[in-house]
């Protein structure tokens, strides 16, 4: 999944304006991943930065250290498919999502199916459809968020992470890939993704994905004194963190 590669991801097109280097990593999503048989998200979770989701490895939830909020899901490591010609699985869950608009397991399941074949824009259309059937669960809410995340449409995801947070504001996972939909959307909102990744860090301190996320955007800033000050504080958390042989 493209978001589970966020944490290597940004780093990578960070880099890539620094000394073009591009580096990217195949991680899981905890967000996707916290519904059991659904695609993770967290850290959904992309790239170096997506590793905001929420599993560790990404932000488990969506991205954990590979993921946004847990465990991967069924999107983890699939090829993508040709989403206007599906294999028979994929298209009997769409099929089958279609015909039960108000079937909300049947919008979840079909969404999870086309996640997991990378068909993110028609993932995110039945993953809203299941948040209007019940639209208490934070679950297809995260979910749209990673799909469009993946989709590269992140101020759709941004709309969707913000909802996210109404149901639940100390998702760290969620607030972190919020961040990145400002650092990876064209104009770079550098400055609202460290007023995220802060808001992130004051629930959980020491949560990895944020602090190499974190590092990576006062990096590009160039506040040095902050960058310098982050790089140390993901050093003692981690000082294994890839990031931090990449960021030299």
């Amino acid at each position: 999944m493209k978001k589970d590669n966020v944490m290597f991801g940004v780093i990578g097109l960070l880099l890539g304006l620094i000394i073009g280097f591009i580096a990217t990593n195949s991680m899981n999503r905890s967000a996707l991943s916290a519904a059991p048989g659904a695609p993770s998200a967290a850290g959904s979770a992309g790239d170096l930065a997506a590793a905001g989701g929420s599993g560790q490895a990404l932000p488990p939830n969506h991205p954990p250290i590979g993921s946004t909020s847990g465990a991967g899901g069924p999107g983890g490591n699939a090829p993508s498919v040709d989403c206007n010609n599906l294999p028979p699985g994929l298209a009997g869950g769409k099929s089958k999502a279609e015909q039960n608009p108000q079937d909300y397991e049947a919008q979840m399941k079909g969404a999870d199916l086309l996640y997991q074949g990378q068909c993110f824009e028609d993932a995110a259309k039945f993953y809203e459809a299941a948040a209007k059937l019940k639209p208490a669960e934070k679950e297809p809410i995260v979910k749209a968020g990673n799909a469009y995340f993946d989709g590269e449409k992140y101020q759709e995801a941004e709309k969707w992470y913000t909802q996210a947070l109404t149901k639940d504001p100390k998702d760290v996972d969620v607030r972190t890939d919020l961040g990145l939909t400002y650092f990876l959307r064209e104009p770079r909102n550098i400055d609202k993704a460290i007023e995220n990744y802060k808001a992130s860090l004051s629930i959980e301190p020491k949560h990895e994905i944020t602090l190499q996320n974190l590092a990576i955007a006062y990096k590009e800033k160039g506040d040095t004194a902050s960058y310098q000050k982050t790089i140390d504080e993901l050093r003692s958390v981690n000082p294994n963190n890839p990031a931090l042989t990449q960021l030299k």
